[in-house]
């Protein structure tokens, strides 16, 4: 095999650092850190809650009510922050996000120091609220600063490129919690694990701009590579009449249908892992926390080649199929796994078809978001608000089957009715057709 000349190692540093001084790479880097500190703060509070629990006399139970507040508020703000950032830009709103985060897991460990009982609870039960509150704008907004600053070839890579950013978060949190925990104590270890997305918080406030026309450093080249929308914020005049157009267009309906039905199985799989190879396949304690990683792990790398194989097939088959045909292709593969872990009488068998079929889950990941992207537009917040309270809806509704029937040992049957959905959330793209945006009538209408 021949050699590579310097000049063609000189051609290949020069791409890469030439891709790397477009600011819409430094755009993506901050959106990558709002969503893997997002997951590591929500993640905080399940590590956390093993010593909370004696040390402020909470119950598992109220454990498992502030857990539900933060799922809570997150759903409730979901279309309300797509609105509130297209309004206000995505600037202002990430900077507001982050301080409301940071404020909300900071305050979590210091709450102790001022109240005890009841009024305690409460006020963490306030906290958990307003974490998932503010949380609830942050992929909305990455989507509607993907669309500004990206072509719609690379929706889907950089869409699948932060997901995997959120296993990754999701992986490292426990661990490095843990760690902490050991050896400084659970308050400490909210606090310090806090400190880095407040410095990314102040430089998202330096640094980033609502489109690439607004900021000082993109450079004419740059601003070339985007369709002409791009080089302008999303339209801020949101009418009633383009609301209603939006909430009642097939599309957003079917896709948000979609990702709440595929939903279940995600919550299934990064939720109930752990108690499922206790409970239902007998492993350790010990190892079955080493074995949980996996599909986290695996997660991560499926929405990342998800995301590329989605990118490419939209630019080679155009936005209809090119979206539509990995959630046909992925999904049911999915459920094929799925089916497999049930019958399998061999336990590391079972885990294997468990930890991949979470890897092609998220394949899809990057066609429902970047599908979601193409079919909203300029309106996209506000569109992938709608679709991701539908993944909330999912897993609201998942988790008390799966306790259910989890608690009165049927596993079998929570797999099953897993695969039930992620069939119909594969249907569904054959009715979402991504290359059809949002009628533009009503938004013209209402800019004038």
């Amino acid at each position: 095999m021949m050699g590579s000349s310097p000049n063609d190692h000189s051609a290949i540093k020069n791409t890469w650092l030439s891709t790397m001084r477009l600011v819409r790479w430094r755009m993506f880097s901050f959106m990558f850190g709002f969503g893997f500190f997002a997951y590591i703060q929500q993640k905080s509070l399940t590590v956390a809650a093993e010593p909370m629990m004696p040390q402020l006399g909470l119950s598992q139970m109220q454990i498992g009510w502030l857990q539900q507040a933060f799922i809570v508020g997150y759903l409730l703000l979901q279309l309300p922050a797509g609105v509130f950032g297209q309004r206000k830009g995505a600037r202002y709103t990430l900077v507001l996000v982050g301080v409301a985060s940071f404020f909300a897991t900071v305050a979590t460990p210091i709450a102790p120091y001022l109240f005890a009982g009841q009024p305690l609870f409460v006020l963490l039960l306030l906290l958990q609220l307003l974490l998932g509150l503010a949380q609830a704008a942050i992929f909305p907004v990455s989507a509607g600063v993907f669309e500004a600053w990206f072509p719609p070839s690379r929706w889907a890579f950089v869409e699948g490129l932060q997901t995997a950013g959120l296993g990754l978060g999701a992986a490292l949190a426990p661990p490095l919690i843990a760690s902490l925990m050991t050896r400084i104590g659970w308050q400490q270890a909210l606090i310090w694990t806090s400190l880095p997305a407040a410095i990314m918080v102040a430089g998202w406030a330096w640094y980033g701009r609502n489109s690439p026309a607004e900021h000082p450093s993109v450079s004419a080249a740059e601003l070339a590579d985007l369709p002409p929308l791009a080089s302008t914020h999303a339209d801020a005049n949101i009418s009633f009449a383009r609301l209603c157009q939006l909430l009642t267009n097939r599309n957003v309906l079917l896709i948000t249908l979609a990702y709440g039905l595929m939903n279940y199985v995600f919550y299934l799989l990064s939720n109930w892992c752990f108690l499922y190879l206790v409970q239902a396949r007998h492993f350790s304690v010990l190892e079955s926390g080493w074995l949980a990683s996996l599909p986290p792990l695996l997660s991560a790398a499926g929405a990342l080649g998800g995301g590329i194989l989605t990118g490419n097939l939209s630019t080679r088959l155009g936005a209809r199929w090119g979206y539509r045909l990995m959630p046909l292709v992925v999904l049911p593969i999915a459920g094929a796994l799925l089916l497999l872990t049930v019958v399998s009488q061999n336990s590391y068998a079972a885990i294997g078809a468990l930890t991949l079929c979470f890897g092609f889950i998220e394949l899809s990941e990057g066609a429902f978001w970047g599908g979601a992207m193409s079919i909203g537009r300029q309106d996209c917040m506000i569109v992938c608000g709608v679709m991701n309270a539908g993944a909330v809806i999912g897993g609201l509704i998942g988790t008390p089957i799966v306790a259910y029937l989890s608690g009165h040992g049927q596993w079998n049957l929570a797999f099953l009715i897993g695969i039930g959905f992620v069939l119909a959330s594969s249907a569904c793209w054959l009715g979402i057709d991504a290359s059809a945006p949002l009628d533009t009538s009503v938004r013209a209408h209402s800019a004038h």
